[in-house]
């Protein structure tokens, strides 16, 4: 728990968010509450509300951290299937955020920060599909891929492929999977 001299060295935003962080990992962003995020920081119920206002304002800030961590990983990335394991490797790194930034109902969708980093990580993804060759419809292909690598987060979150995978490390079976959508072959090695 955060103390309440920590709050004192203005830190209590951040301290906030990773209470929230926290709470969603465990239990969903349904169970969200200011006021126990307060009592987790160790601050007075009113003082998240001086930097979030409300619920939504809380959650539309961790999804906009989540885009921005998101957009950061991607721009490191050297090409396309590389971008889609990043994504897969922030969404079990970054579970909480990743839970959040997908649900439009919960955030205030026109707030000009979440918007910015959206385009930030959008971005990285539209550049991934520009570096490939012979695509007819490079949108149909930038949904191919990250409806690819979100299907499979989120399967991977939820423990939906735990028998697909065996041992199999996720990033390398992901590498397969994105070979198959846009090679429509097996990597050297696979499947055999």
């Amino acid at each position: 728990m955060t103390s309440r001299s920590t709050y004192h060295h203005g830190d209590l935003r951040q301290a906030v968010l990773t209470a929230a962080l926290d709470v969603i990992a465990a239990e969903g962003p349904a169970a969200l509450s200011l006021r126990d995020l307060a009592r987790r920081a160790g601050v007075s119920h009113a003082a998240p509300a001086h930097h979030f206002k409300d619920r939504t304002g809380l959650l539309t800030a961790l999804a906009t951290q989540g885009y921005g961590l998101l957009a950061d990983a991607l721009a490191a990335a050297p090409d396309l299937r590389e971008r889609g394991v990043r994504y897969v490797r922030f969404a079990v790194e970054h579970p909480a955020h990743f839970q959040v930034m997908f649900q439009p109902e919960l955030l205030r969708t026109d707030d000009p920060d979440l918007l910015a980093a959206k385009e930030r990580a959008s971005a990285g993804l539209r550049t991934g599909v520009a570096e490939l060759r012979d695509v007819p419809d490079a949108r149909a292909a930038g949904i191919a891929a990250w409806s690819l690598a979100h299907g499979f987060a989120t399967l991977l979150l939820t423990h939906n492929v735990r028998d697909a995978l065996g041992d199999r490390d996720p990033e390398e079976y992901f590498r397969t999977l994105a070979g198959l959508l846009f090679t429509g072959r097996l990597p050297p090695g696979e499947g055999e």
